[in-house]
């Protein structure tokens, strides 16, 4: 029996809600429904719900990109999944897909000075917001991936594996990815070195070696060339 999550609260309410319970992907994988979670908003008139997601949390050097995105009623956009599990062809043709589609989506970014100025949690908290605040209207409901944060300084829910749960956060998903990628590639024009055309920033080890050879760059996270260098994160 598939264990759904609890949504029952929204944009209107408290500012930060516990993550709710997603269910054990082994034992029922995909809802079958990909607007099961959205449909319970829209037959209250919600039509404005917000699904989003960041890239770029973990990679050594560049920002962290979130989007932020909302579909029209009924809408399922074929093919969209969690971008990890996507190519970056799938990907980039969703991209173009999602854009034509939805009533309205947002993009927002945190810098690398950002991300060692506060920390990476705090950074992605503020790139969702950006992604929101260029939504032309205000979401009746928001709902992000992953835990609540609470420098988003915005009502929402946080869904754990909302990627690979809810369709909208799928599709921002995608966004994200596709325009931190892009992103990547025209700054591996300008460092070659660091093979960001592939890597995107991760931390390689074709990009760390380059980092022991060349030095750091004024793209690379600061903050992340310690411990999680180290480690090959």
């Amino acid at each position: 029996m598939v264990r759904r999550p609890a949504f029952a609260k929204s944009a209107r309410d408290s500012p930060m809600t516990s993550p709710a319970n997603t269910p054990d992907p082994e034992e029922s994988g995909r809802l079958q429904d990909p607007l099961e979670y959205e449909r319970r908003f829209w037959s209250r008139g919600v039509s404005g719900v917000a699904g989003v997601d960041e890239a770029g949390r973990g990679p050594l050097a560049g920002p962290v990109v979130a989007a932020a995105v909302v579909l029209p009623p009924d809408t399922v956009i074929e093919g969209a999944a969690d971008s990890k599990i996507l190519t970056a062809q799938q990907r980039t043709a969703l991209y173009s897909v999602i854009l034509d589609k939805a009533v309205a989506f947002g993009l927002g970014a945190a810098s690398v000075g950002e991300i060692d100025r506060a920390n990476i949690l705090v950074a992605t908290a503020w790139a969702m917001r950006r992604a929101l605040e260029h939504l032309p209207e205000k979401p009746g409901h928001v709902v992000v991936d992953g835990l609540p944060l609470k420098s988003l300084k915005w009502q929402h829910e946080a869904v754990v594996d909302g990627d690979a749960l809810i369709h909208s956060i799928a599709c921002a998903s995608i966004l994200a990815k596709v325009c931190r990628d892009c992103l990547m590639h025209k700054l591996a024009v300008r460092y070659p070195e660091y093979g960001w055309e592939t890597n995107v920033g991760y931390g390689t080890k074709g990009h760390r070696d380059a980092i022991d050879r060349h030095g750091p760059t004024p793209h690379h996270r600061r903050t992340f060339l310690g411990l999680q260098f180290e480690m090959e994160i």
